[in-house]
């Protein structure tokens, strides 16, 4: 696996209305140059419209491999005007690395920042109204090409075009590719359910979420987070 990466890009935004209904988001984020602070609740000047479901320490900075964008302009060549860096509303667009490279709990520095892998996006229904197509977000995670969530574990200043440098990887068997895995395809792998349970930093949704299918042997609803029609 990748020991580095470039970050080619930083972005933060601010809440506006998305879609049809208006929602409020934080997805429309700008590039920002010069030096900017990564706290431990993200990057200075960026917002989420629902703190609820998105922002805060597990979620506080996104990264999204600029190489998927070329896999989602061959899929998608009727809205390849909208499928840019930026796009998915990330934080840090990234270079030479992919989901395949990169594991939970990973530390990773960049500046003066240390930041660690808490988790795989999982793509809910504003992405459908972000590029105005029905099933965006379920395309987002059949694909994989869903990006990752930093927490911040150092606070610091970055700057786009700097290099990231693995600092440490304490669970090399938990790329990002067999997290999506177990949670969209192997999906009652109770073993693997109850590995990924016992992995020290996992977000407790996370937690809760393996627990869960273990103890029920069922898995959870995604309508609501992939449709907005369900809500």
């Amino acid at each position: 696996m990748m020991a580095e990466f470039r970050v080619l890009e930083l972005r933060v935004g601010q809440i506006a209305p998305l879609g049809p209904t208006s929602a409020p988001s934080g997805i429309d984020k700008q590039i920002v140059s010069g030096s900017v602070m990564a706290d431990t609740l993200g990057l200075a000047g960026d917002a989420q419209g629902d703190p609820q479901r998105h922002g805060g320490p597990d979620k506080a900075l996104h990264a999204y491999p600029v190489s998927h964008y070329k896999l989602w302009k061959q899929e998608l060549p009727e809205i390849a005007s909208r499928l840019r860096p930026g796009g998915f509303g990330e934080n840090l667009v990234v270079r030479g690395v992919t989901e395949q490279d990169v594991c939970l709990g990973d530390r990773w520095r960049i500046g003066g920042a240390l930041l660690e892998v808490s988790q795989s996006r999982q793509p809910c229904w504003k992405l459908n109204f972000r590029f105005d197509v029905a099933d965006m977000a379920r395309r987002v995670q059949d694909t994989g090409r869903t990006g990752w969530y930093f927490r911040v574990l150092e606070r610091g200043s970055m700057e786009a075009r700097m290099t990231a440098k693995l600092a440490l990887r304490p669970h090399p068997d938990w790329p990002l590719t067999r997290v999506a895995r177990l949670l969209y395809r192997d999906v009652l792998d109770l073993d693997a359910l109850a590995a990924l349970a016992d992995l020290p930093g996992l977000p407790d949704g996370w937690r809760r979420l393996a627990r869960r299918r273990i103890e029920t042997g069922t898995v959870e609803d995604w309508a609501r987070r992939l449709d907005p029609a369900s809500l």
